[in-house]
């Protein structure tokens, strides 16, 4: 197999596209966090976007990896997973536990390269992330974990350039949880008679198909209104409603209205409104900043 062939495998074992969910997010509270790069030349700037990207894509790269690791034996009795890299060979359990710790030492020597705060916390997130493999074994809340998982890339991005912890970023935190949470359950539904019968936890396994669709509705209506406090608190203006109202309309379209119940219509509708309203929040911010929003001025 030729190194790129060996990449592309890579690649598609940690579903690479799906990095458009939380990327959005992280970029646009570092575009916060830097207040637009104000003041800053291009060897700044450049340092910061690629380490921030950098760390991103190993810490996603590292815990996806470990999770097709320890979950290769119930993917293996999944219909749905069953073609996945370590279920047929395509990629050895001795490889992906190299890539997997290639990447941990990266995203932890790049955190040191931004701030001694990231690097510090560097080993936590990993752990932090890693664990997420193990919370269906154990408990239907294992949806919002995952969403707290992800949700810590806009805090991460945050520490990364101003070195400290802040409310802002975790307000942002928590609304990608409850966004992310509620996805999964919905993707989750694919899984729900293979679950209950591998004694694994879901929101579907445990309370059905219908009430969970129900359950992910609540969970995006809570980051609805968690936006409009952020909105509010901070001031966001313009910028942050107009983004707002378009992502009302897709959540509520998607819920309520459209037409098929087929499951994968469903999830391939929302794999799209994923990524569309993960750049929506980070065009949000962008303009926020753009429009005279100024960071230093936040409460």
């Amino acid at each position: 197999m030729s190194v790129l062939s060996k990449i592309g495998e890579y690649g598609r074992m940690v579903r690479f596209s799906h990095s458009l969910f939380a990327m959005p997010f992280a970029i646009g509270s570092m575009w916060v966090a830097a207040n637009g790069f104000r003041g800053m030349d291009v060897l700044q700037i450049t340092k910061f976007v690629l380490l921030i990207v950098g760390c991103m894509v190993t810490a996603r790269n590292s815990s996806m990896s470990f999770n097709r690791l320890v979950d290769a034996k119930f993917d293996a009795e999944n219909p749905r997973t069953s073609k996945r890299h370590l279920v047929t060979g395509a990629l050895s359990k001795k490889a992906v536990i190299g890539f997997i710790a290639v990447n941990a030492a990266l995203f932890c020597l790049l955190a040191w390269l931004l701030n001694p705060l990231a690097g510090i916390f560097s080993f936590p997130v990993l752990c932090a992330l890693a664990f997420y493999s193990y919370w269906k074994r154990f408990s239907w809340l294992c949806h919002w974990y995952l969403g707290f998982a992800i949700g810590m890339s806009p805090l991460g991005a945050w520490i990364a350039v101003r070195g400290e912890f802040a409310a802002f970023p975790i307000f942002l935190m928590f609304i990608l949880m409850l966004w992310m949470g509620g996805f999964d359950i919905i993707y989750a539904t694919q899984d729900e008679e293979i679950d209950k019968r591998q004694g694994l936890h879901s929101v579907p396994a445990r309370f059905g198909r219908a009430k969970a669709l129900k359950i992910a509705l609540a969970s995006h209506l809570a980051m609805l209104a968690l936006c409009v406090i952020f909105g509010v608190y901070w001031q966001m203006g313009i910028a942050w409603w107009s983004v707002f109202a378009l992502m009302a309309a897709a959540i509520l379209y998607i819920h309520l209205f459209r037409k098929s119940d087929d499951l994968d219509a469903m999830n391939r509708d929302f794999f799209l409104a994923n990524v569309g309203i993960s750049v929506l929040v980070m065009l949000g911010l962008i303009v926020w900043i753009l429009l005279g929003g100024d960071v230093n001025a936040l409460r």
